[in-house]
Parts: C-alpha cells; sequence; structure tokens
C-alpha cells in the first residue's frame, strides 16, 4: 500500500498546541533559568509580563499576581534576575513561555546558596544548639556594642537604654558592619572585648539592607568568634524579616536593634514598682516583727513577774499542802480497798476448801453413775428393739422361710443351685434342700 493510501491523524491547532504543552510540561516541570529581563509589564490585572534573555536567545514568561505580590523587589529592564518555574505553551497564540513562581536577584540567589550551605554545615557540627545558648545577666552594669558609631542603630540602641535603664554603662565599640574589610574587624572586636571581662553582655548590631549589605554577619569565622565567647553575644543584625548566621550563633537573636535594646535591660519603671512592693513589703514585716517583739518584751515582764522568790515560796507552800491532803485521801481509800480485797480472798479461799471440793466432787460422780446407768439401759433396750426388727427382715426374705412352704431347692455335683432343667442330664448325682434337712439324689430323665 502506497504512503498515499495511509490513514491520516489530523490535528487541529487547539489539539496541536495542547499537545506540544503537556510534552513540554511533561518533560521539563520545573526549571531555573538565569537572564536579563527587558519588555517587563506589569497590568493592573497584577500579574507580571517579560522577556528573559541572554546574548544569543530570548523567552517570554510570565508570573500570576499571587506569586508576584510575594517579590521584595520591583522588576524593571536590564535588571539580571534568577527565575523558577514550569516551561510551557500559550496555547491562544502558540507561543513558547516559563510561567515563573519565583523570581530573585542573580547576584543574590548566589548569596542565598552560599548561605544555606554554610547554615547547614554549621548547624551540623552544633553551632546553633540551643543547649549552649548562655542566658543573659537580668541587670547589666556595663554593655559593649560592635557596631558602626554613626549608624542610625547605635543611635536607637542608646536611646531605648537610657530611657529604660539609664544606670548601665555603655561602650561603642566601632567597626564596619558592610563591605569586605568588615568580618574581620567584627571578629577582632568582639573577640577582644569578650576577654577583656569589662562586659556582663555584648551586642552585635546593624541597620537593615539587603542581602549582600548584610553579608559581613554572615561570615564564617565571626561565627565561630561568637560561639568562642566568654561572654553572652546578643545579635541584632536587619529588621525582623532578616537573618544572617551570627543571629543562629548567637545567645539571643533580636528582631531590631529597637528590639535587641529592650531585651537587654530591664524597665526602671518596672525596676520602681518592685522596688516599691519591696519597700511596702518590708514596711509591713518591720511592724509586724516590731509589734511581736513588744508583745514579747510583755509576756516576759509577766512571766518575770510571776518568778518572784515570794510568789514561788506561796505557790510552792499551796502545791505542798495540796498534795498533802491527796495523800492523806489515798491512804484512806488504800486501807478501805485492803480490807474489802482481804475479805474477798478470805470468801474464795472458804469456797476452795479440800472438804468442800472432795463433796462436790463425790456428788458429781454419783449424778454421773445414775446418768451411765440410764444411758446403758437406754441403749440395750434399743439394741434389742432393733434386732428383733432385722430379724423379722431377715426371715421375711430367707429362703429358708421360702423351704417352710413346702419348696425344695436343688443344688449339681458342684454346689450350685439348678435353675433350669438343661443344666443336668440322666445319670447326675445332685442334692434337694428341704425346710428340716437335705438328702442326695440321682437324676432319672429330663
Amino acid at each position: 500500500m502506497s504512503t498515499t493510501d495511509a490513514p491520516r491523524q489530523v490535528y487541529t491547532p487547539t489539539t496541536l498546541n495542547r499537545l506540544v504543552r503537556d510534552l513540554l510540561e511533561d518533560v521539563l516541570p520545573l526549571v531555573w533559568i538565569e537572564g536579563e529581563l527587558s519588555n517587563v509589564s506589569r497590568p493592573a490585572s497584577g500579574h507580571i509580563y517579560f522577556t528573559v534573555k541572554d546574548a544569543g536567545a530570548q523567552i517570554r514568561g510570565a508570573m500570576f499576581r499571587m506569586k508576584a505580590g510575594q517579590l521584595r523587589f520591583r522588576p524593571v529592564d536590564g535588571m539580571h534576575v534568577l527565575l523558577r518555574g514550569r516551561v510551557g505553551l500559550y496555547e491562544a497564540r502558540g507561543e513558547f513561555q516559563l510561567v515563573a513562581d519565583h523570581m530573585e536577584l542573580a547576584g543574590e540567589g548566589a548569596l542565598r546558596r552560599e548561605f544555606d550551605a554554610l547554615k547547614a554545615r554549621l548547624a551540623e557540627e552544633g553551632l546553633f544548639d540551643a543547649a549552649r545558648k548562655r542566658p543573659l545577666p537580668p541587670m547589666p552594669r556595663r554593655i559593649g556594642i560592635v557596631t558602626s558609631p554613626s549608624g542610625a542603630a547605635v543611635r536607637d540602641v542608646i536611646s531605648v537604654l537610657r530611657r529604660r535603664f539609664a544606670l548601665v554603662e555603655i561602650d561603642i565599640l566601632p567597626s564596619p558592619v558592610q563591605g569586605r574589610e568588615a568580618p574581620p574587624i567584627l571578629r577582632s572586636m568582639l573577640q577582644r572585648a569578650a576577654a577583656s571581662g569589662r562586659y556582663d553582655v555584648i551586642l552585635l548590631t546593624r541597620g537593615g539592607g539587603s542581602l549582600e549589605d548584610l553579608w559581613a554577619f554572615n561570615d564564617e569565622s565571626l561565627a565561630r568568634a561568637i560561639h568562642a565567647s566568654e561572654v553572652p553575644v546578643v545579635s541584632a543584625v536587619g529588621h525582623e524579616v532578616d537573618f544572617t548566621i551570627a543571629d543562629f550563633v548567637a545567645d539571643l537573636r533580636a528582631a531590631t536593634p529597637s528590639a535587641a535594646a529592650e531585651l537587654l535591660v530591664p524597665d526602671e519603671a518596672d525596676l520602681f514598682r518592685v522596688l516599691d512592693r519591696q519597700r511596702d513589703r518590708l514596711a509591713t514585716l518591720l511592724s509586724r516583727r516590731l509589734q511581736h517583739a513588744q508583745q514579747r518584751t510583755d509576756h516576759l515582764a509577766t512571766r518575770l513577774q510571776a518568778q518572784r522568790p515570794q510568789a514561788r515560796l506561796r505557790r510552792d507552800a499551796e502545791r505542798m499542802a495540796a498534795l498533802d491532803r491527796r495523800l492523806r485521801l489515798v491512804a484512806t481509800q488504800l486501807g478501805g480497798a485492803n480490807r474489802h480485797r482481804l475479805a474477798r480472798l478470805q470468801a474464795r479461799l472458804l469456797a476452795r476448801h479440800p472438804g468442800r471440793l472432795l463433796d462436790l466432787q463425790r456428788q458429781r460422780m454419783r449424778a454421773l453413775q445414775d446418768r451411765l446407768r440410764q444411758a446403758m439401759q437406754h441403749r440395750l433396750e434399743r439394741e434389742r428393739t432393733n434386732l428383733r426388727q432385722q430379724a423379722r427382715t431377715l426371715q421375711a426374705v430367707s429362703p429358708l422361710a421360702t423351704l417352710d412352704r413346702g419348696y425344695a431347692i436343688a443344688f449339681d455335683a458342684k454346689g450350685l443351685v439348678l435353675r433350669r432343667a438343661a443344666d443336668v442330664a440322666p445319670g447326675d448325682a445332685v442334692r434337694i434342700r428341704l425346710a428340716d434337712g437335705e438328702f442326695p439324689a440321682r437324676v432319672d430323665k429330663t
């Protein structure tokens, strides 16, 4: 059969575009693309449409409103970005496109990957373990602040510290907080502050910025210096959404520099309220103790008055007279009790005299003999009656009684009772038992 006769599969533009879309989505479900943005537009719908290109090619792209609203920057033409999305086909026009669900600046993306790798490695080494984090002093006397002396963050920190707790001493330990020269200086200043022994706590801080601006606080050597510090370290870098390696290693992470200042020192107003309560409690305690001391003094004075010699002699004389009365009463009671007891013992002795006991035993023996004689007579009569009854019963069932009525019992030569005629044969010897005796016989015939 020729090729012209083979069945043809005909597609419409819609079915073909849908088939190509399905194939693309199956082969390339999720991809990362790096390139330069151009033709960026954001209509009223909130979606973002753009072209991402390099020196040799370009791809149409789109990011829908829900994902576009999560971006932390505004995409513009010429921006170098890193995109993640699905490769697909816009069926209505048959255009190949990338539907992005994530967009970040290309340089920031590299920094983010480096940040994630360092974070995972230090976490595996145990630098972030909660068990090694030290508690902050409740009321520090001196705080060392490692930061830029000209930044807005240090002014916010000082303002909050002075407002909350003016007694605390503050030392600004100047250091750059951005750029390549910042990490070694930050580390050196932190180590010197910890080794000096002057500070109860050290604050490592700076204001907000991009990931690249905050990169000095993601330095591995700085993280290890924080971990090795003998003094508790608080990290407050950037805004609430910003996280650095220093935040994870530090003993405490504060969302902002101002929040760190509030965590470092107590509030004077709260302290004054506590002091007022303590003063009131102390005054109450002193008043109660004074009252107790006064009452105890009065009690001791009363006891002293009661312990005078004249009073003691008078009480002893009264006690002696009372004891004499009790002794006379007891003697009288004991005499009467002894007489009654002697009378009871005499009565018990007479009751147990041998002659009297022997008479009682004789009477008891005679009574027992009479009871034994009566019991034997009753038992003998009962046995006679029972024997007569048994004899009558035995006589009633005895075969001998049957013989008295004219019957006889035949026995074979072995002494067995003959019950059937077939048990003997002519000529056999048998014995016949009658009521008054027995005699031998011989079988003549059966």
